[in-house]
């Protein structure tokens, strides 16, 4: 290995074209940590707020962005078990995936599953380890109940429809298209809403109301996401498209007896990720594999081309994942 490796950084903060190519000191693995040689990168909404400057790396975190990856391990760090070097992993990153090489700790690594390529095995971490850690742990879901999830067919959106069915839950979800809507039907979805269409309100009042709902939206979906929750029901809060801020009439919630909760997950401890990995490990990852749950996959750009694939993530015409190649593989 050589001391310096090609990276893509945040020239400045602003659009899609402030990403560019680089070279960086090669990172060393510390204490638990591995040192990952990148195949593939993920692309993800926290990476273009970075970029934006609106969401900075914790403490300690690469100023690189790119959240996930899947690659080889290449050197341990002291202290660091479960992983040799040459083994193939897919990876919870705190930064520094736009790279040729990048540093994690080795609880928050996975085996690739069996069938998967790298490139798929790249889009894992990050949704999963997001819609497990909220959608499960936090919010409960259960075998039978009715969970509508918003941004259907973002990756997110796709991973939680299928580990919604996956565990049996009837799943309801909204996009922003025709298109879009039959995806999220294929993957198993009950019905699928095209909100430029229908009010989702109105279109699930048959339903019942919803025991759990996946919002990355807010704003005024915060209000009409309380009225479609059932009594006991419960929201949990991931992102905020439309703005963190709304005016809620709580007595609603009282009455109902609501719980409203959310999580991000790039600021939680490392302990935290990696007992969220192990469950992944024991309870998800047996259920993916080919004609099983599989990641669902956008399109995959060179890493030089990064901006592109983030004008592609921000234009909102994807269904799936947007990935980097790196070294490939």
């Amino acid at each position: 290995m050589t001391d310096t490796m090609r990276a893509i950084e945040i020239s400045k903060p602003g659009g899609p074209e402030v990403l560019t190519p680089c070279d960086r000191p090669m990172p060393v693995p510390g204490q638990g940590e591995v040192l990952i040689k990148v195949a593939y990168a993920g692309v993800n909404r926290p990476d273009a707020l970075q970029r934006a400057g609106s969401y900075d790396p914790p403490k300690g975190a690469s100023d690189l962005p790119g959240l996930e990856a899947s690659g080889e391990i290449a050197a341990v760090g002291p202290g660091a078990t479960g992983w040799k070097v040459g083994d193939k992993v897919c990876a919870l990153l705190p930064g520094g995936g736009y790279a040729e090489y990048v540093t994690t700790p080795a609880a928050h690594c996975l085996p690739v599953p069996e069938g998967l390529s790298m490139v798929q095995a790249a889009a894992l971490p990050e949704t999963f380890y997001t819609v497990w850690s909220n959608v499960f742990m936090r919010g409960g879901l259960k075998g039978g109940e009715k969970f509508l999830v918003h941004g259907g067919s973002s990756g997110i959106g796709t991973t939680a429809i299928q580990l919604g069915r996956a565990f049996g839950a009837r799943v309801f979800t909204t996009a922003g298209s025709d298109d879009k809507c039959q995806a999220c039907l294929d993957l198993g979805a009950e019905r699928a809403i095209n909100y430029r269409d229908e009010d989702f309100v109105k279109a699930l009042k048959d339903e019942g109301g919803m025991d759990l709902i996946l919002d990355m939206v807010g704003g005024d979906y915060i209000n009409r996401n309380i009225r479609v929750l059932a009594d006991d029901g419960r929201m949990v809060h991931i992102a905020f498209l439309q703005g963190p801020k709304a005016e809620v009439n709580f007595a609603l919630v009282m009455v109902k007896r609501l719980t409203i909760t959310g999580s991000t997950l790039r600021p939680q401890s490392d302990q935290a990720k990696a007992e969220i990995a192990e469950q992944l490990r024991t309870q998800v990852w047996p259920l993916i594999g080919p004609g099983r749950m599989m990641p669902v996959m956008d399109s995959t750009f060179p890493m030089d081309k990064a901006a592109d694939a983030h004008a592609r993530m921000e234009s909102s015409a994807h269904i799936g994942k947007i990935m980097l190649e790196v070294a490939g593989g």
